[in-house]
């Protein structure tokens, strides 16, 4: 049970936590009360943990639902521009305590649970993992909500309600095994169904060209039921909306086609429907053409767009009729933000609703399709890239074929008019790959289909613009921008870290909170000692409890005296988990080889999911693991170096190991990550970050100083030069560098694997013939950074200094910097 806080820690918590006031938590204890009785039908006498875990949610939930209708209430008064952030993946993880962190409630909160004898971490440990997303992406799109409902913007997340969410990751003999996730499974306090606002999506069938206009006829109808999700704004009594769909079938699915005595097969057959909100699809940065995942993409767009029609008709200034019609003013009441490719599906369904159902001509209709959608661009791999077969299009969305085909028709009419003879050209930019088995390219569609385009991080959106879609910016440069990718600061510092949240709310004042820019203000106290040792202190802090949870999780015993070394992103070969290894041998060797030397205590940590059918990236882990059992039971070694693998790296898992980093690994191929976002999660919670001139490092080093940064390794401009020069040649590095070819030896041999000598074959074969991420081009660089990181490790002063460059450089990597500087007007 938790400790009473004494008037110290109650003077010190006040600011960020909230007031527990008498009234407040008194109120509090009869409302948990009341929801223990009324809504769970228990007492105390049988309440289990998660009973009350449910009785505080809801509890808390009450303290929502009158700023939300209140919201919803002014919108509809007001009128204002909507934003539409469209999304396949919403990676929210828990909610109950960045509620009352929104709310203010948090001491209240703690407060009353404390009287009523209850330990609000136990609680706060029942709650499942909202785990709508796979990494990055899904987790952007969380932060956008936080920091458009802080901003107050009239901002709407739609997606899907998978009953599935990413799958659990346990890890079995050193092998990832997936279990499902079913988190729904006690019921989901958070969210409200809303069956009245049922919409139907159509598949399949066929088109009917009439005088009337175009008909898409003989279709399979499913219904998209939404479930809303409060989003509190950060201490502005605004409360958003992310509404998710789930797919429902119609009463009388299967039930027309009076198939003889097929009643109970109909009823059954209703699942089929029903399968496309069930499952998440594991994959980050890769493209799987599945028809179950276009029909996801069609079915979030389509629910939605009907949403947004009505809505838009529907509102109450801004005409005299009672419904609008002049969809002339579409984008200068909604703007329809594409998460990546995924829906894409918009623009073509725009065009339907606009041209076949609302009876705008064409040109007038594309107008309005182009000023209302923009897309966000998250990847340059070719792997990751959507490109749908013409056929299961043809098949699933006739009606949509048919209008991609007219986009295009007209888009290469007008390239073919600003670059005359240049065949090639139109070729590049079809909307439609010719070649074997004809695709439509789903980037090229929105690229087209929208006004604004952007990347993710400044290198990101200017390879786009210099590769991927240079002949797109040389027709339309005022399309593309950059928008720098944030994280939101309540959810990443405040509720993650209150430690060092009141460290600097001491020194600077709590606005940072809301304008992150002012942890500039932290440079004045970069010699001040007594600063430095708070910040000190609350790491050391921060290390005890993660290596608590470590020990009670894992079983495994750390020295909370060494450096907590992190890498903990999606398991994938471009962010260059193997580059990692390498290190973590070559370390162990240098260790074995001199056993008396003064070495940098290290514990190595690596968490990540790897796609189910990605067997390179489960060989990874496996390889992980199997250096771990090794060093860990080393006698030699002892306690100065150990290996982990985080199983099931989540999202409540990031906000229990961020705050006690040291060091941050953000290490992929120059050129490979769009952004990242974990990088700046650590620089907020005071790690120093080792990493290569990629994605968001750039402006990092930009905004703390290059020398406040481990930069290592090539820059894009030398990854370009070696494949356009003479190559890359695995061998020659591994001829040169002993401590390489050792490593490396060890891997190939079986030093990791006695039972299974060529367990390891392929990755071996990988690194040395194969490898398109040149992990051994950056090795001795990486490895003379590490040394670096060693040597100033030992001098914690100086280390701690250049932790409070970083954490005051952090101001632009707020994620409500991103969503103002976009603009919603």
């Amino acid at each position: 049970m938790s400790k009473p806080l004494s008037d110290h820690d109650r003077k010190k918590q006040i600011s960020v936590r909230g007031l527990a006031g008498v009234e407040n938590v008194a109120e509090l204890k009869v409302a948990f009360n009341r929801h223990l009785h009324f809504t769970l039908v228990k007492d105390r006498n049988v309440a289990s943990k998660r009973d009350y875990y449910f009785a505080l949610a809801n509890t808390v939930r009450d303290h929502l639902v009158g700023r939300w209708i209140r919201t919803q209430q002014y919108y509809y008064e007001k009128d204002p521009k909507r934003v539409y952030y469209i999304s396949l993946e919403f990676y929210m993880g828990r909610t109950l305590q960045n509620t009352m962190v929104n709310l203010a409630l948090e001491n209240a909160c703690d407060e009353a649970i404390y009287q009523l004898g209850l330990d609000m971490e136990e609680l706060e440990d029942m709650e499942e993992d909202a785990g709508l997303g796979n990494g990055g992406l899904g987790r952007l799109a969380a932060c956008f909500l936080d920091s458009m409902a802080s901003l107050g913007l009239a901002a709407y997340g739609y997606g899907i309600r998978y009953e599935f969410g990413i799958f659990n990751q346990k890890i079995v003999n050193g092998w990832q095994v997936e279990e499902a996730d079913d988190w729904l499974r006690y019921g989901n306090p958070w969210e409200k169904a809303r069956p009245e606002y049922m919409r139907p999506v159509k598949f399949y069938g066929r088109t009917e060209h009439t005088p009337e206009g175009v008909k898409w006829v003989d279709t399979q109808v499913v219904l998209a039921l939404p479930y809303d999700t409060p989003i509190p704004g950060y201490r502005n009594n605004i409360v958003n909306t992310m509404r998710l769909w789930s797919a429902k079938a119609p009463c009388d699915f299967n039930l027309k086609d009076f198939n003889v005595g097929g009643y109970i097969q109909a009823v059954l057959d209703r699942n089929l429907c029903e399968n496309i909100s069930r499952v998440l699809y594991p994959n980050d940065n890769f493209f799987e053409g599945k028809e179950l995942r276009l029909k996801q993409e069609y079915f979030v767009v389509a629910a939605t767009l009907q949403d947004i029609v009505r809505r838009f008709k529907a509102s109450k200034f801004g005409s005299r009729e009672i419904v609008r019609t002049d969809f002339a003013q579409l984008p200068n009441k909604v703007a329809i933000q594409l998460n990546d490719t995924h829906p894409a599906m918009a623009i073509p369904e725009l065009m339907r609703v606009l041209v076949d159902e609302e009876k705008l001509d064409w040109d007038k209709a594309w107008d309005v399709c182009v000023r209302t959608c923009a897309y966000t661009n998250h990847t340059v791999l070719p792997e990751a890239l959507e490109r749908w077969p013409i056929d299961l299009f043809h098949h699933l969305l006739p009606r949509h074929l048919e209008i991609i085909y007219e986009i295009n028709r007209r888009f290469l009419q007008y390239v073919a008019s600003k670059f005359p003879g240049d065949n090639d050209r139109l070729r590049r930019m079809s909307l439609i790959e010719e070649g074997g088995c004809k695709k439509v390219n789903m980037a090229h569609m929105c690229i087209v289909g929208s006004h604004a385009v952007n990347g993710v991080a400044r290198i990101h959106s200017e390879i786009l613009v210099a590769t991927l879609f240079k002949d797109f910016y040389e027709l339309d440069p005022h399309k593309f921008q950059n928008k720098t990718n944030g994280i939101t600061p309540r959810r990443w510092l405040v509720m993650c870290n209150p430690g060092l949240a009141e460290v600097i709310a001491e020194r600077i004042g709590e606005e940072f909170v809301r304008d992150l820019d002012q942890l500039k203000k932290l440079l004045k106290f970069i010699d001040d000692d007594a600063f430095i040792r708070d910040i000190a202190k609350v790491k050391q802090e921060n290390k005890l409890k993660f290596a608590v949870h470590l020990e009670e999780h894992y079983k495994v015993k750390i020295n909370p005296q060494s450096m907590f070394d992190f890498q903990v992103k999606r398991i994938h070969e471009y962010k260059r988990q193997l580059l990692n290894c390498l290190h973590m041998i070559t370390y162990y060797n240098r260790i074995k080889k001199e056993p008396n030397k003064h070495w940098t205590p290290r514990t190595i940590m690596v968490g990540g999911k790897a796609a189910p059918g990605y067997h390179t990236a489960k060989m990874i882990i496996r390889l992980i693991t199997a250096i771990g059992e090794v060093v860990n039971h080393d006698p030699v070694i002892g306690d100065r170096l150990k290996v982990i693998f985080l199983e099931n790296y989540r999202v409540t898992l990031a906000e229990k190991a961020i705050p006690s980093a040291d060091l941050s690994e953000q290490i992929s191929t120059a050129g490979t990550e769009a952004s990242g976002t974990g990088n700046m999660k650590f620089m907020l919670n005071g790690a120093l970050t080792i990493g290569t001139m990629d994605g968001a490092n750039v402006e990092m080093a930009e905004e703390a100083g290059e020398k406040n940064l481990f930069i290592f390794g090539m820059r894009v401009e030398e990854v370009d030069a070696m494949d356009a020069g003479k190559g890359y040649h695995a061998s020659e590095y591994y001829n040169r560098i002993p401590e390489l070819k050792q490593a490396m030896d060890q891997i190939s041999g079986g030093f990791f694997s006695h039972k299974q000598p060529d367990l390891f074959k392929e990755l071996v074969d990988l690194l040395m013939h194969h490898d398109r991420f040149k992990v051994f081009a950056d090795y001795e660089a990486y490895i003379k950074s590490q040394d670096k990181v060693n040597e100033l490790y030992k001098k914690p002063k100086e280390w701690t200094k250049m932790v409070i460059h970083n954490i005051a450089g952090c101001g632009k990597f707020s994620s409500d910097r991103t969503i103002s500087h976009t603009n919603v007007e």
